[in-house]
């Protein structure tokens, strides 16, 4: 069972519903939390997994209707953290599928609070599963496109997309060339993860002008490009990575041994 660290804060992925469908990292820290802030869709269910210490507070959102503002959620994740409490912020399913998650972490890194970021399974991937059928298909769909019903009324709903590209090969030359011919910018922001969570994971942050000097890469990789990963600085990943003893690199190839 994982056990929270006192004076931390876990963003913590809820799954779509079913505590089943918890990772097993997930229901350890909600069994050993000393407080859990939790959107209104996150099931009963999940919340049950919670002690009887826990407090267990609601700052949801729905449709449109705030009970408690983004603002006010940062500041208690940060109040409660300094005060020594295991935190967990619970998101109903991948808290970095709009989960407003960049906010958070971006108050909880100015306030110097520790936090580590627990993913789940996004309702979008449950739902395909419910119908027993592939998101992607050989020969009828490549791509997957994550979209929002809700957009911020002080901001542009057109806003660009993330990519994320699965097993993107050993060399990104051909993929950099196509997206700039594109009019893809140069300086779109790039990110390319070998082992994902595992021991020996390897981060190479990058620019998509730069993309070809990345080099081979350990399989499996991911790469990850868009302005959503503009405010990540190279700063905050090796910080991200001393925690975990990951290893960082900047327009450099791998090296794996």
């Amino acid at each position: 069972m994982t056990q929270a660290e006192a004076g931390k804060v876990y963003l913590v992925g809820a799954g779509p519903g079913d505590p089943e469908l918890l990772t097993l990292k997930a229901a350890g820290l909600l069994k050993s939390a000393d407080v859990i802030y939790h959107d209104d869709l996150v099931s009963p269910a999940v919340l049950a997994l919670a002690t009887s210490d826990a407090l267990v507070i609601s700052v949801g959102k729905r449709c449109g209707a705030k009970r408690t503002s983004q603002a006010e959620i940062n500041v208690r994740l940060v109040e409660s953290a300094r005060q020594g409490m295991r935190v967990v912020r619970l998101k109903s399913g991948d808290p970095l599928i709009f989960g407003r998650a960049g906010e958070e972490i971006a108050a909880l890194r100015a306030a110097q609070v520790p936090f580590e970021i627990v993913p789940g399974i996004t309702t979008a991937f449950a739902a395909a599963a419910a119908i027993n059928c592939s998101l992607t298909h050989r020969g009828t769909a490549s791509s997957v496109l994550f979209l929002s019903g809700h957009h911020a009324k002080e901001k542009n709903s057109d806003l660009p997309s993330t990519r994320i590209v699965y097993m993107p090969g050993p060399e990104f030359a051909i993929l950099a060339s196509e997206w700039l011919e594109r009019g893809e910018a140069p300086e779109l922001p790039c990110v390319v993860i070998s082992n994902v969570s595992r021991p020996d994971q390897l981060i190479v942050q990058t620019t998509l002008q730069n993309l070809a000097r990345v080099g081979g890469s350990a399989s499996p990789a991911v790469l990850l490009a868009g302005w959503a990963f503009a405010s990540t600085s190279r700063k905050d990943l090796i910080a991200t990575a001393l925690a975990s003893a990951h290893q960082v690199f900047e327009n450099r190839p791998f090296n794996v041994q």
